[in-house]
């Protein structure tokens, strides 16, 4: 399949539509998708006939189930440094979504990981499916939940987005839902009715908002709700290793679950994280970007993330040798690295910006 065949725009009635179109790979983002989606978002948003956009998935598994993480690595063995490449193209996409100023709807119909939760839920309204499963699942690989985990993971209440970020849990629909991160549920057989009263309609915000309603059902009971005030005492905490001494002190099985989860992560992607959905609360969405690009940068360069991808998805012996192999040999001066300025290498959102 070709790079133009990848992603495909269309328009009916005023709606431009975005087909992530590579359904073989779960429909994983790619540099060449990000450098078309960037320049469509931008020719939309500045045609007065263009009244939203809407993205959907191919091949009815997956809405996105991220970046090509194994082209990064394949990339890097070789010696190139696609991984910097594609993660500044794909913020600048990430940063896009949010300021787009339009309705921009995404259809979360399967799976939606990583990358493809930048592309859904910085627009102003994202759809779940009966099919929805999202996740963040970036430390088992050595990396941080990035494009704009920053800032929406840390708005989540009680806890909740540092769980999501260190643990990598996967949401339901009804969860996804609960949270806030889908204004709804609209089962899969609707959705082809629900874009084509959105081609109809006249585009708006409210428009969206009631046509939405109308095809939407009931989602169910969250079963993340039973453990939400578990995730409130073990997550809210100082540090990483507070998180564990918490989880320590609880003897039940959901506890011990996530125990073994955090286990099998990078070290320094857990404290990264922790540190980074720290700093996320307090700074605008453009500034987290700004500061997922640094992490970005010093990760393309160092260690733990080609390796995570190389054991998890690769060889798949599921056995990564971490560059610290506690959380104790990570120091807080080496995190602290990962969030200094790049002097004249800062991500530029000049041209994206409202």
């Amino acid at each position: 399949m070709s790079d133009d065949t990848e992603i495909v725009f269309s328009g009916t009635g005023g709606v431009g539509r975005i087909l992530l179109n590579r359904p073989q790979a779960l429909n994983a983002l790619t540099l060449p998708m990000c450098a078309r989606l960037l320049p469509q978002l931008k020719a939309w948003r500045n045609d007065p006939a263009v009244k939203a956009a809407l993205i959907a998935g191919a091949g009815g598994k997956a809405f996105c189930a991220g970046g090509d993480v194994i082209g990064l690595y394949k990339d890097h063995v070789a010696g190139g440094d696609l991984a910097e490449r594609f993660w500044r193209e794909e913020y600048r996409c990430n940063a896009l979504i949010k300021h787009f100023g339009k309705p921009y709807v995404a259809l979360l119909d399967g799976i939606v990981m990583g990358g493809g939760v930048g592309v859904s839920v910085h627009g102003s309204h994202c759809v779940a499916t009966e099919k929805t499963m999202l996740a963040m699942p970036e430390t088992a690989i050595g990396l941080f939940p990035d494009v704009g985990g920053s800032y929406f993971l840390s708005r989540l209440p009680d806890g909740v987005g540092m769980f999501l970020g260190l643990t990598g849990q996967r949401l339901g629909p009804s969860d996804v839902v609960a949270l806030g991160i889908a204004q709804a549920l609209v089962p899969q057989a609707r959705l082809a009715a629900l874009e084509a009263a959105l081609a109809e309609s006249g585009g708006t915000f409210d428009d969206v908002d009631r046509i939405i309603a109308a095809h939407a059902e009931a989602p169910g009971t969250s079963p993340l709700s039973e453990h939400r005030a578990a995730i409130k005492q073990h997550f809210n905490c100082n540090s990483v290793e507070e998180v564990f001494r918490s989880l320590e002190t609880d003897a039940g099985p959901w506890a011990a679950t996530q125990r073994d989860a955090l286990k099998k992560c990078s070290p320094t992607a857990l404290k990264l994280t922790f540190a980074q959905i720290t700093r996320g609360r307090s700074l605008s969405f453009d500034d987290c970007m700004r500061q997922e690009w640094r992490m970005a940068k010093r990760i393309a360069r160092g260690h733990d993330f080609f390796e995570g991808v190389r054991a998890r998805l690769v060889d798949k012996d599921h056995a990564p040798r971490w560059q610290h192999l506690s959380l104790a040999a990570v120091s807080p001066t080496e995190i602290e690295t990962y969030f200094a300025p790049l002097p004249g290498d800062e991500l530029d959102l000049s041209d994206i910006a409202n």
